[in-house]
């Protein structure tokens, strides 16, 4: 079966299925998002406009499927209890996969693939390189309910770990000095260093823990999940994954097999 025949028919057989049935009946599409991740799903806190790959995905997902669609503010700490509250269909927000996420969620098929970096200051002298992360008196931080804090808190072996709850951010505890140094990935790095001058940004100086990006839904719905993995295969084939990516400045992390 050609590639394009494939995607059409799991896109047909996805049409009838719980979730379909629920989007279709309200016309409407609810996609949770987190809305401070650049590139991804960022709201300008001057305009309000959201902009990134995901909500431009989300966009297109909607408009394939006929309805209109309504973004539900969340963050990594909540979003699985939303998406099992049936508050939003799917999360739209780059969620890493993980062995714990796969557990309690419904994992598309990934889209993005990414590495870990770290933030600190330009004036910090405990933290010049990557090797000084895991040292005696280094305080890393990480934000709550992202794959970085479980990761953290098995590598780290010498520095201490903080784990930032929001409304509190990891930006802020680093310019106030009270961490030396934070974990986040590509996108979130790269929001620091576009609109930051007092930052700097540290790459592994090897692969540290390369994890896929996938749309997460609540399990139990096979129908759903066939129907989002269609619109993922899609959009990588036909070249809308790839135009988004590179608008967003997100190519680098575009899977290539």
């Amino acid at each position: 079966m050609a590639f394009g025949c494939s995607i059409a028919a799991l896109a047909q057989a996805g049409e009838a299925g719980g979730q379909l049935e629920k989007i279709r009946a309200s016309k409407t599409l609810r996609v949770c998002i987190w809305p401070d991740y650049y590139g991804l799903s960022f709201r300008n806190p001057k305009s309000g406009t959201l902009s990134g790959l995901d909500t431009d995905m989300a966009r297109e997902f909607a408009r394939e499927l006929g309805v209109s669609l309504r973004f539900v503010d969340t963050t990594f700490g909540r979003f699985i209890e939303d998406l099992d509250a049936d508050r939003c269909d799917i999360a739209m927000m780059g969620v890493a996969v993980t062995p714990q996420r796969a557990e309690r969620l419904a994992l598309s098929r990934p889209y993005l693939r990414g590495d870990v970096y770290a933030v600190t200051t330009r004036h910090n002298t405990r933290v010049r390189s990557w090797q000084d992360i895991d040292r005696p008196g280094t305080r890393v931080a990480v934000l709550a309910g992202t794959y970085h804090e479980p990761l953290m808190r098995e590598r780290l072996q010498q520095a201490e770990l903080v784990v930032v709850v929001p409304p509190r951010t990891r930006e802020a505890e680093l310019e106030s000095g009270r961490v030396d140094v934070f974990m986040s990935d590509f996108p979130f790095t790269r929001k620091m260093r576009d609109h930051n001058d007092w930052v700097r940004v540290f790459a592994p100086p090897a692969p540290y823990f390369l994890v896929n990006s996938a749309y997460a839904l609540k399990r139990g719905d096979a129908a759903w999940l066939q129907r989002v993995d269609a619109f993922v295969a899609a959009i990588r084939a036909d070249g809308r994954l790839l135009e988004a990516a590179r608008r967003y400045g997100l190519d680098p992390m575009m899977i290539k097999d």
